[in-house]
């Protein structure tokens, strides 16, 4: 019986991809086809969207970079041991793998605009905890509640533009997604310099443009009485957003709400856009789906869906385990190890990542995901090697003089490498490979081995580096190492395709 059943959901899978793999290849080789038509209207209403979305990655990113600028002074008005405040700074990490883990199920069942709502509440009651927190309990409980936010924005910001987006737009507009956390991260470092932890908090969840309206304040002598209007107004301007833009067509048209799915696949494409072709591909491609049984955790790892699961997970251990979020939480010391200025390397650390994240949001779709991914994943065993030879030379003090040369190179090689392709393109991918009808189990799987990779990562290596400060960089450059084979091996290429087609391709 269940033999019987696995040979007729393969024929039921079958009866959808060859006319989409087909498609495919039509489009390779040149020949036009139907939905060409559908590509011919501007596509503000996507650009718009993913504007919208995109807030909650720079939220993100300023989740991220809080609590290294307001360290001294946290511990220095609250009266923090050293052990308190480093229980502020990693619980958040533990607050997003509880985000990944319910990020796919709300994002199913609210919708990709109502788990984006979930999220940003959640970060601004994180928010404010922290504000006006007095003592130990209410930082951690706020710092927890921001931690749960960016868990499920890793998520949800990524599948919603994957999913809104036309193929030819896809990549680049997933991207700008690790381009906002970027931003987040770099603003947050700058301004902490100038503002006070509780304001820098209030500001924590909005958008650059509250940032610029703060200076402006503090530049004519206004800030005392419209602090809380620049947080106000950035935040108003969010949440009014995502009543203004459509919901994922795709996610409308999983619940059956036909109507609904074409007024949102109309208002993306533009009103005299003919989405019939496009609008009948994802119907069919649903309906093939729903037809076939609700998966449970376990049978993502069953052969219909091993190899999309294994290429979303294994990219994002790829990413973690590299060293990345060891590298940019310890940016300053690791400068200072090697004998640099630590304030000069972590402000060109934070300008060249968000660069170098905008030039890979250009390449994307020109050049590919596994081109990127190659050319990131050299650079970054490139970047650790130096890096390894640089504190090599220094513990047996050989050619002390070049050690700085060699550590900042090795550095920056390495976060431009990683902004390049290693930080943006695993999220682009995770977002375009999974079926719908495993959308958010697998998604929430992937988020959850990104997050956790990220706690062991930051938590190991200052061990790590007490061990041996070149051989924790020669151990990731080995990892890296890994990872180029991986991507050689294992991830397709899935520039120019629908989702349709990709997960066709791969889930056979």
């Amino acid at each position: 019986m269940a033999i019987k059943e696995d040979v007729e959901n393969s024929v039921q899978e079958a009866e959808i991809r060859e006319p989409l793999i087909q498609d495919n290849n039509n489009l390779a080789h040149g020949e036009d086809g139907p939905s060409q038509k559908s590509s011919s209207g501007h596509p503000w209403m996507v650009y718009f969207s993913t504007f919208v979305a995109v807030c909650g990655s720079y939220a993100f990113g300023a989740c991220a970079g809080y609590s290294s600028p307001t360290q001294s002074a946290i511990r220095e008005e609250l009266t923090l041991s050293l052990a308190e405040y480093s229980v502020f700074g990693s619980i958040l990490t533990f607050g997003a793998m509880i985000g990944a883990i319910t990020s796919g199920p709300i994002a199913d069942f609210f919708g990709r605009k109502g788990a984006l709502r979930v999220s940003a509440a959640v970060c601004v009651a994180g928010w404010l905890a922290i504000y006006f927190a007095e003592g130990a309990l209410a930082l951690d409980i706020g710092r927890l509640a921001t931690g749960y936010g960016m868990g499920v924005f890793s998520y949800v910001v990524p599948v919603f533009i994957a999913e809104i987006s036309p193929k030819n737009l896809r990549g680049a507009l997933t991207t700008v997604n690790q381009f906002m956390i970027c931003m987040g991260v770099s603003i947050a470092f700058i301004i902490g310099t100038v503002l006070s932890w509780r304001v820098l908090a209030l500001t924590g969840e909005f958008s650059l443009l509250s940032q610029i309206f703060i200076f402006y304040c503090i530049k004519n002598s206004e800030f005392q009485h419209n602090q809380v209007l620049a947080g106000l107004v950035p935040c108003a301007v969010l949440v009014l957003g995502l009543f203004l833009i459509p919901e994922s067509p795709r996610w409308l048209a999983k619940r059956g709400r036909e109507k609904d799915f074409e007024v949102a696949l109309q208002k993306l494409r533009g009103k005299d856009v003919d989405i019939s072709q496009e609008a009948a591909e994802i119907q069919d491609y649903i309906t093939t789906l729903e037809q076939l049984p609700k998966p449970k955790l376990l049978e993502l790892f069953h052969r219909r869906y091993l190899r999309s699961v294994i290429i979303g997970v294994g990219l994002m251990v790829c990413q973690q385990f590299g060293g990345i979020n060891g590298v940019c939480f310890y940016t300053g010391e690791i400068f200072e190890t090697a004998g640099f200025s630590s304030s000069i390397g972590t402000i060109t650390y934070a300008i060249l990542q968000v660069i170098v994240t905008g030039m890979g949001a250009f390449f994307i779709d020109k050049a590919g995901r596994k081109p990127l991914l190659l050319v990131s994943g050299s650079g970054l065993v490139l970047g650790c090697l130096l890096a390894a030879i640089a504190f090599y030379l220094k513990v047996n003090e050989i050619a002390l003089q070049a050690v700085p040369a060699l550590a900042v190179t090795g550095i920056l090689l390495y976060i431009a490498s990683f902004s390049a392709g290693m930080g943006a393109v695993p999220w682009v991918v995770m977002s375009e490979i999974f079926p719908i009808n495993i959308k958010g189990q697998a998604g929430s799987l992937a988020t959850l081995v990104n997050w956790f990779g990220a706690w062991l990562c930051s938590y190991t290596f200052n061990f790590l580096m007490s061990w041996s400060t070149y051989g924790t960089f020669l151990l990731y450059a080995a990892i890296n190492a890994l990872a180029i084979l991986f991507v050689t091996m294992i991830v397709p290429e899935t520039k120019g395709r629908t989702l349709e087609q990709i997960q066709a391709a791969i889930n056979k």
